[in-house]
């Protein structure tokens, strides 16, 4: 069972608790990405029964009804055990939200995110986006990380793809010479990567950021370009916020809703990357 604090940061141990916080989400205006917490697993069973689930899981969203989509992680489903096993399960995964089990009332497949890991695999999760973007007509997405030196470049390549991509600051603590360090430089870089983004993209923009200077500055680009954007956060961040934004006309709001039995490392990793979740913890034990 989830304690109290950590169920904060993460929807439910099941994807019924999952989609339950969804619905709860949709009638706040809010749309839903679910991520069933799993990583980089070193033996094919364990990537294969995740890739399951996430098969389970785009036929329950159609059929439940509810706004949402999955994002699944490399690691998760097979990359360190190999690519090939990497590419099996996302080709199955894919197949799956794009089949009539899948299909909503719109007539569209459940769409699927491919995370980033990692700077070891960006080129491989990005050649595997590209061939489903290809594929599907764009009913897949991939991140992309600001703090990369070579994601400006990265982008150009995606700019002409159908698809959408998911612009972050990047969480991972790569090597400098591959990677921006200052919180200063990162910014400049976000910023730039999501101007090229709104000049270069047709297919929407994902705008994966807390930062209330970066949410404003979508806004001005959207102005300026008319692209269609979209603003990504993570459940229990600023969630007042994410229900504001999505009262706007013309924002699109999605939350990241992690979910799963392996919630304690990634409840620990949230609390110890933003001083204001360690806080905001420990406000929840004291107030017990």
């Amino acid at each position: 069972m989830i304690p109290p604090i950590a169920s904060n940061f993460v929807a439910g141990e099941t994807p019924e608790a999952a989609l339950a916080h969804v619905e709860g989400l949709n009638d706040r205006g809010v749309a839903g990405i679910l991520n069933l917490l799993g990583e980089h697993y070193e033996e094919r069973p364990p990537a294969d029964a995740d890739a399951d689930a996430y098969v389970d899981l785009v036929e329950a969203i159609a059929e439940r009804g509810v706004d949402a989509c999955v994002s699944v992680k490399s690691s998760q489903i097979g990359l360190d055990v190999g690519d090939d096993v990497f590419e099996e399960n996302l080709a199955r995964i894919v197949e799956a939200a794009n089949a009539p089990a899948a299909t909503g009332s719109d007539g569209t497949g459940t769409f699927v995110w491919i995370d980033m890991e990692d700077h070891e695999t960006t080129d491989v999760t990005l050649d595997a986006f590209e061939r489903h973007a290809v594929e599907t007509d764009g009913n897949v997405g991939v991140c992309v990380q600001a703090n990369l030196k070579r994601t400006r470049e990265d982008l150009e390549r995606l700019a002409d793809l159908p698809g959408k991509v998911r612009l972050v600051k990047g969480a991972y603590d790569e090597p400098a010479e591959i990677s921006y360090k200052k919180k200063a430089r990162v910014d400049e870089s976000y910023r730039n990567c999501l101007a090229y983004m709104f000049e270069a993209f047709d297919d929407g923009v994902a705008v994966g950021s807390h930062d209330p200077a970066m949410i404003e500055y979508a806004t001005e680009l959207y102005a300026e370009h008319g692209t269609p954007y979209e603003v990504q956060m993570l459940t229990g961040v600023r969630e007042s916020a994410q229900f504001e934004l999505a009262a706007e006309d013309d924002v699109t709001v999605y939350q990241y809703i992690p979910y799963g039995s392996k919630w304690f490392s990634y409840f620990y990793r949230r609390i110890r990357e933003r001083k204001s979740n360690a806080l905001f913890a420990l406000r929840a034990v004291v107030g017990s």
